[in-house]
Formats: C-alpha cells, sequence, structure tokens
C-alpha cells in the first residue's frame, strides 16, 4: 500500500455513539463517512490514517482494511496467508502479534485461526510474533470471508498520553468527548461537572475550546509501519492551530484527593490556565461566575441491590442544586437507571440511545436550559 493508496479506514467507538462520531469525522473533513455497528467507515490515504488518530476525539481506534479472501477450511488459510501481501503494509523488523475471531464460518476455531496467521507472517515476511507488541493485525472470519485488518493506533486512543492519574469509575476520554458533542457543546461556552473525578470532562472541554488534538502527547503503532513518513507526520503535526478559549471550565467533587489528582492532569494537558477545580459536595457547590453553559455529570448508578435507593438522595440533592443556582445552564446527566434520572426532578427532553460504560448501559438524559 502506497503513500498516496485509497482504502477504507474504520474508526472504532463505543456502540451508540456511531452517529456522534460520524458528525465529528464530517466536521472535519473525513471523506464518505458512514455509520456501521460499533464505528465509522471513511475513505483515505495514510495521511488521513495519522489524521484520524491525531485529531479525532471520539474514536476509540483506527483500523484499516488492508485485504480479504474466501476461505472455507485451515488448509486453504494457510496457504491464501501465505500468498498475502504482507510485505506491502508490514516490516520484517517490527514484532506484530494476532488477534482473530470466528463467527458464522466453517472455520470455528479462533486459535488455529490466529496460529495459521501467525505462521504466515513469520515464514513469508520474517517478522516476529510477540503478544505485548503495540502493532495489531486483527483477523475476522465472517460467512466464510477472511478479513485482515491493521490496528494503526497502538494503545486506546482514549489514552491521550497526558494524563497519568485516574480517580475510580473513570470515564475515558473518546467517551467524555462523544457526549460532550451530544449535549451541544462546541468550545463556545462554559462547563462545569459536579462530580468531576479525575477531571476528564473540564479538561476535554478546555482541550476542545483551545483547538489542541487529543493525539499531540502519545505514540502510534502506524510510526512503526513502512509507509510511516517522519517528515510529513512532523509537519503535519506542526500545523495545528491552538486558540485562547473565551471561557473556563469548572470542576468540584467531595473528594480533596480527585480535586487534586483533576489539577495535576489539567496541568499536564496544558489546560490549568482555563480550568479550575474545588472541593465540593453537590449541596455546597455554586454557580461559576459569568456566562451560562453546560453541567455535566457522571453520578454512581447503583448496580447493586438497595444502590438505587441509597443513590436516590443524591440525586435529588443534584436536581435542587441546579434547579435553584443553575439558572440557564443546560444539563447533561449519564446514568444507568430511569428512575434516578427522573428522581432529580429536571425537566429532561427525550432521553438519547443507551451506550455501553463498565458493562452498564448507560443513557445520557439532557434539559434546555433551566428555567428560573
Amino acid at each position: 500500500m502506497s503513500a498516496d493508496s485509497d482504502f477504507e479506514i474504520l474508526l472504532v467507538t463505543v456502540p451508540g455513539l456511531e452517529a456522534i462520531l460520524c458528525a465529528e469525522a464530517k466536521a472535519l473533513g473525513f471523506r464518505s463517512p458512514a455509520v456501521m455497528t460499533g464505528g465509522v467507515t471513511v475513505r483515505g490515504d495514510w495521511r488521513d490514517v495519522w489524521r484520524a488518530n491525531l485529531c479525532l476525539r471520539g474514536v476509540s481506534k483506527v483500523l484499516i482494511r488492508v485485504g480479504s479472501f474466501p476461505v472455507a477450511h485451515l488448509a486453504q488459510l494457510d496457504k491464501r496467508a501465505r500468498r498475502f501481501p504482507w510485505q506491502e503494509f508490514l516490516s520484517p523488523t517490527v514484532p506484530v502479534r494476532v488477534e482473530a475471531t470466528c463467527k458464522a464460518s466453517r472455520i470455528y476455531h479462533a486459535g488455529a485461526t490466529k496460529e495459521r496467521i501467525e505462521r504466515a507472517i513469520t515464514e513469508e515476511l520474517g517478522a516476529p510474533i510477540d503478544e505485548d507488541a503495540d502493532l495489531c493485525v486483527k483477523v475476522r472470519l465472517h460467512n466464510d470471508l477472511c478479513t485482515i485488518s491493521l490496528d494503526t493506533s497502538g494503545d486506546g486512543l482514549h489514552k491521550r498520553g497526558h494524563k497519568e492519574a485516574v480517580n475510580k469509575a473513570p470515564m475515558r476520554e473518546t467517551m467524555a468527548a462523544l457526549f460532550l458533542r451530544q449535549c451541544g457543546f462546541t468550545g463556545s461556552e462554559p462547563v462545569c461537572d459536579l462530580m468531576c473525578g479525575s477531571g476528564t470532562f473540564p479538561i476535554e472541554a478546555a482541550e476542545i475550546a483551545a483547538n489542541l488534538w487529543p493525539g499531540r502527547s502519545r505514540h502510534f503503532a502506524f510510526e512503526t509501519l513502512p509507509s510511516f513518513d517522519a517528515s510529513a507526520w512532523q509537519a503535519l503535526k506542526d500545523s495545528a492551530k491552538p486558540r485562547q478559549p473565551t471561557h473556563r471550565y469548572f470542576g468540584s467533587d467531595r473528594d480533596p484527593g480527585a480535586i487534586r489528582i483533576s489539577q495535576e492532569n489539567a496541568e499536564r494537558a496544558g489546560v490549568s490556565t482555563y480550568t479550575e477545580f474545588r472541593h465540593s459536595t453537590i449541596s455546597e457547590a455554586q454557580r461559576p461566575e459569568g456566562p451560562p453553559g453546560l453541567v455535566i455529570l457522571n453520578p454512581p448508578y447503583g448496580t447493586r441491590l438497595g444502590d438505587k435507593k441509597k443513590l436516590g438522595g443524591l440525586y435529588r440533592s443534584i436536581g435542587q442544586t441546579l434547579s435553584s443556582r443553575f439558572h440557564g445552564w443546560r444539563v447533561g446527566l449519564i446514568t444507568s437507571d430511569q428512575s434516578l434520572a427522573k428522581a432529580t426532578g429536571l425537566p429532561f427532553t427525550t432521553p438519547h440511545a443507551p451506550v455501553l460504560h463498565g458493562g452498564l448501559r448507560v443513557t445520557l438524559y439532557t434539559t434546555p436550559p433551566l428555567a428560573e
């Protein structure tokens, strides 16, 4: 695959947020964005692969489809895998790992599939297999069609590279970015999170407002590929156009440790000038000075029997604080239980589609600006 090849790029995301990621890809000028289950496909070349990893805030992984062929049995898989043009996109000196899945196919053994592909790569190309390798070849057998993809990201893209400390039950940055977009946030208003944990929402909002690319601080698997052009990559990174935010981004939490973690993370992300974190309970929380904006919260969900009853009081307190002190602000609240959202007494509109988060289905509930 040459540098100017045109191919399909798969932008992986959390099921339920595909349409929001599609809107982000379209806004950033990616070609032919189309929603599919678990992601969005676009067309492009290697520079678009680099740009997707560097610039898209809501994508979890960036995969490229490098080829496919029909197979009916393992001997055929072995033969066709050996004829596959691995040298076009893999280097013989860079370790790789292989992941395989099989569904609705005559070859049903993922382990045997993985073994055949690994053998083809090592014996035909010479590249070493390493289960800890950054570079991953993904093999999918579905309806007797073997599709081979390459994970160009390496570590999940929620790992921005500048957030070392996390609090318990963190929300991934990629998901937080898509929820902010789903709330209508574009960077032109303040954001406030009254249960900020490690500061994900305020930091993500500040980065959006400052036009800081999410992948600016990290390494990607595509940097080890034969197609990688270090000078072109540096030129792409140098083309960034940061801007000065016109608002501030606030977080508060009842845990003093969370405030310290949030401040440290904001400092590492380069947005401490635009963020402010305070130690405060929900009932003590005060509206920030300045114009109204977006309040976004990800409270505890209460997955065990009896938790819901205990959490009812917390959700009522959230509703009381916002209703009495945050007139003019919109609210985005993420929870796994409609009755907890209802307990706030806030004027939520039709809830958005549920999204998988930490093994649970969670839903974003949003309000119009709160009336006095």
